[in-house]
């Protein structure tokens, strides 16, 4: 790796992204490291500078629910790798971030020399779990379909989702991307067909439960 990496940490806690960055640093000496603390930021800095090789990412902080900023952040910007650091260490929850294209789950409390060697892994191309966790074990079929559905939605369609789930009503999630009241229904529309649901409640509830009981430990 060279001066020329770029690596963009969000997470919403400062003192989170002061220890990440100590880790960037140490792992890849010289390089750009970024620092965002909510999904709006994070998506600015990639819309600005298409040169980012790697989001280390917090699943929880402002603008995002569960999994959805992952789904976000792989539909929107797909040649960027992300790794997920959380404060989650649930098996259930690592191994959906893989199935959502993660190339790595880093639990906060690993330490500095591991992380350092699982930011190195995936600059190089690599992926990242703890080593005693094992992914090879059959996920559950119907999570799989569900997960399957949900990663064929495009960007927009994962916001209208994200924002399904927040209860929001079309006109309000219209105001907040800034589009037609027409253009939101006809994304409701699509991600009912591509989830194989027939209402909006029912896209919420298919959305939940990717997430079960897995996220309850995670805080913002």
């Amino acid at each position: 790796m060279s001066a020329s990496t770029r690596i963009i940490i969000a997470d919403d806690h400062p003192l989170v992204r002061g220890a990440l960055h100590q880790a960037v640093a140490g792992a890849v000496p010289g390089c750009a490291i970024v620092e965002c603390a909510d999904l709006d930021g994070l998506t600015k800095e990639l819309n600005d500078n298409d040169e980012v090789d790697l989001v280390l990412l917090d699943l929880a902080m402002p603008g995002v629910r569960g999994f959805s900023g992952l789904m976000y952040l792989r539909a929107q910007h797909p040649g960027v790798p992300v790794v997920v650091v959380s404060g989650n260490e649930d098996r259930g929850v690592m191994r959906r971030c893989i199935d959502f294209g993660a190339s790595g789950f880093i639990p906060k409390t690993t330490d500095m020399e591991a992380m350092r060697g699982a930011i190195n892994r995936v600059l190089e191309g690599g992926t990242w779990t703890p080593p005693d966790v094992d992914l090879s074990a059959p996920a559950d079929k119907d999570i799989a379909d569900i997960v399957r559905r949900m990663a064929t939605l495009t960007p927009q369609q994962v916001r209208v989702l994200m924002m399904l789930s927040e209860g929001l009503l079309n006109k309000q999630i219209a105001y907040e991307l800034t589009v037609s009241e027409a253009t939101v229904k006809a994304h409701v529309s699509a991600i009912l067909q591509k989830l194989g649901v027939e209402s909006r409640t029912q896209a919420v509830i298919t959305a939940k439960k990717i997430e079960g009981d897995h996220m309850a430990g995670e805080t913002p």
